[in-house]
């Protein structure tokens, strides 16, 4: 049995992420933690982590930046793997992230869907191909419009995937309005959609001379964000302190 410490369990994906675990066998919930107390679940809540009196063997974060520290206190305390899900980190919290990993077993991604992951691979053998056959490329995602980080952490983490592929040859551009020139080959476009509820669409557009290119991928829920972030804390059950992705994961499925 895996036991999972939820937190942000009273947001959106923590409550679909409840109801994932409750259809999973070999996993259980068996604490939560918001600081929004207005939902009832099977197991008890704290309004913080370092309340949490509860052993587990992975800890899922789908929640906010700000309460990082926590969590990283929390699992360097009790050893307890965490599972990153939340985006907008700044640069001094993936370092510290990144150091915290030296004491315990972290698995950060921007992305925990399956199928967004094994994209990502696929893109970072396309462009070794098509990016010396003149292939330019352009990334375009589109999220619902409560969504406050611009472009989405999977834009990124797709935008690097194919940037790993081509030795790190491109710039990201987010705004070509203040700019009259031809497009360079050296760059990746990003461009970001936000409106109604859409749970989240990544096209990556390859264009070349005379043809076109793109990889997609359809978020048609949140489950498919869910399922991957259990299936990571199946994975990270025992595992040793360093970093681990959603691509150790993928090959494990």
């Amino acid at each position: 049995m895996v036991r999972i410490i939820m937190s942000g369990c009273n947001g959106h994906m923590g409550q679909t992420i409840t109801r994932i675990v409750k259809e999973t066998e070999g996993a259980e919930i068996v604490a939560g933690i918001d600081k929004y107390k207005g939902i009832e679940n099977d197991y008890p809540v704290y309004g913080d982590i370092s309340e949490c009196t509860e052993e587990a063997d992975a800890v899922i974060d789908f929640s906010a930046p700000a309460v990082l520290d926590g969590l990283l206190d929390y699992g360097r305390k009790t050893k307890t793997p965490l599972i990153l899900c939340t985006t907008g980190y700044t640069d001094e919290q993936k370092k510290a992230i990144e150091d915290s990993s030296n004491e315990v077993p972290i698995l950060r991604s921007a992305n925990m869907s399956l199928g967004v992951n094994v994209l990502a691979k696929l893109l970072t053998e396309a462009v070794k191909q098509l990016a010396p056959a003149g292939f330019d490329v352009e990334i375009v995602e589109k999220h619902h419009n409560l969504k406050k980080d611009a472009p989405s952490g999977t834009a990124l983490y797709l935008a690097d995937s194919v940037n790993a592929g081509a030795d790190n040859k491109y710039k990201y551009v987010y705004d070509r309005s203040q700019r009259s020139e031809a497009r360079p080959h050296d760059e990746i476009g990003i461009s970001a959609v936000r409106g109604g509820t859409i749970p989240g669409d990544h096209d990556v557009i390859f264009a070349g001379e005379d043809e076109v290119i793109t990889f997609s991928h359809r978020a048609y829920s949140k489950a498919v964000f869910a399922k991957g972030a259990v299936q990571a804390a199946v994975y990270m059950k025992g595992k040793s302190p360093g970093m681990y992705s959603m691509s150790d994961v993928v090959g494990t499925v």
